[in-house]
């Protein structure tokens, strides 16, 4: 029976999305090895190529990558992949040295490596983080002694460590040192207790902390890049607000100089915008997988969460702060921009309200110019009139009839005066009439 309408063609990918990336299964003691590197410019197929370089996974098919995760198994250990948007992970989980047990000075992690050196070098793209993660059982009841075999295991230097879970089930232990190898490494100790359901769950977790904190710091080197400019940029506005102040100054030059640095303020966003975003959101993730971690002190150290929050924080500040800034400086080019767009527009106006005084004065004097014309027009066209009427009266004398043409003219003039200008009068009206209606 169907008792439900057809379903979304995105609701099993998003339902699914909650097992994409399953957490692993690891049985202490054990070791992980960790990379992550950045994808920027890699594919999946060239990713999918390199997972086919491992021992048994020629037949490896690009559809199994399609999830952005994949586990392959093998006899003695596991490799896991992920492709996230700005990096790829890659973790082999195997069996840790008898001689990495805790007690040791130092150890090689990677004498006993599962998969062959080179393919772990040859991983497609750039390193962000590598970690050495050994997972060892300890007796957790006597922190004295427990600490200072961790220590003893790092080598005898300064270490950070802190109880996780709210029964303090673990610890987690580092130095938080790059090893001559590129590695750093973390040292989880926990009861023989421990199942490896919650081992998997530690691991990802301490993994997932130093990743998103490398990746959230991505933003300082962009910050510091950008605090020259930025301190250029304010002082070359503060010029032009000064010369704004000036009457004087060129508003051609000064909006030639205000768009060359809103230019660069906008490509500057443009270019680091999303970089800011990411460091905040990585920043947030840390936070948040700090809390999942619900560290507790051990005496004599300090916890990890205080060690990353307070190297963190500031960096995070100062990103933030930039970010800030940026934003700040193009709202300040705005208004700027406005400000000048405002006397242009002033400027503009006055201008056209000279052109229009200059307009009403021509249009007066032609005004006048044109009542001129017409009354020399109608005494002209009169004169015309009269003209005729004086040779139509003296051809009427030549035909024999009795008047004087001289008189019958003299007399004509005040109607012909009269008929010439009450005619013209009736054309402007008319003319008038017909430019209103328009």
């Amino acid at each position: 029976m169907i008792l439900l309408p057809h379903d979304d063609e995105e609701r099993m990918v998003l339902h699914n999305e909650v097992h994409a990336r399953p957490t692993a299964r690891i049985h202490m003691p054990a070791l992980v090895v960790y990379v992550a590197v950045l994808n920027e410019g890699v594919s999946r197929e060239q990713e999918g190529a390199h997972l086919r370089r491992l021992p048994g996974q020629a037949h490896l098919q690009s559809e199994q990558l399609t999830g952005n995760f994949l586990r392959l198994r093998f006899a003695t250990h596991t490799v896991k992949w992920e492709r996230h948007t700005e990096f790829t992970r890659y973790s082999i989980v195997q069996h840790l040295p008898e001689s990495a047990y805790l007690g040791a000075s130092r150890p090689d992690l990677l004498s006993e490596l599962m998969v062959p050196a080179d393919w772990l070098a040859g991983i497609p793209g750039r390193t962000i983080a590598a970690i050495e993660l050994a997972m060892v059982h300890g007796d957790l009841s006597t922190q004295e002694e427990t600490l200072a075999l961790a220590r003893h295991w790092f080598g005898g230097g300064a270490v950070v460590a802190s109880t996780m879970g709210n029964n303090a089930h673990s610890w987690a232990v580092s130095d938080f040192i790059v090893q001559p190898n590129g590695f750093e490494r973390v040292l989880v100790i926990g009861p023989s207790s421990t199942t490896a359901t919650r081992a998997g769950r530690v691991s990802q977790r301490l993994l997932e902390l130093e990743t998103y904190r490398l990746m959230a710091l991505r933003g300082l080197p962009v910050a510091k890049q950008l605090g020259p400019m930025l301190g250029q940029s304010e002082t070359a506005l503060l010029e032009i607000t000064a010369r704004l102040e000036n009457k004087g100054a060129s508003d051609e030059q000064l909006l030639d100089q205000l768009v060359a640095l809103a230019t660069g303020v906008e490509r500057a966003t443009a270019e680091h915008a999303y970089r800011f975003s990411a460091t905040r959101a990585y920043d947030a993730l840390v936070s948040q997988r700090l809390t999942e971690l619900r560290e507790k002190p051990i005496p004599g150290t300090q916890t990890i969460g205080e060690f990353m929050q307070r190297r963190l924080s500031p960096a995070i500040a100062t990103v933030a702060a930039t970010a800030q800034r940026l934003a700040s400086l193009a709202e300040r080019i705005s208004r700027a921009s406005a400000l000048l767009r405002t006397r242009v527009d002033i400027a503009t106006e006055e201008q056209n309200r000279q052109l229009l005084e200059k307009l009403t004065r021509g249009q007066e004097l032609q005004l006048r110019l044109q009542t001129t014309v017409e009354g020399l027009s109608i005494a002209a066209i009169s004169y015309y009139v009269i003209s005729l009427l004086s040779y139509a009266a003296k051809a009427l004398e030549g035909s024999g009839l009795p008047f004087d043409p001289d008189v019958l003219v003299g007399l004509a003039v005040p109607f012909v005066l009269w008929g010439v200008w009450h005619t013209t009068r009736r054309i402007q009206r008319a003319l008038h009439k017909g430019d209103k209606s328009n």
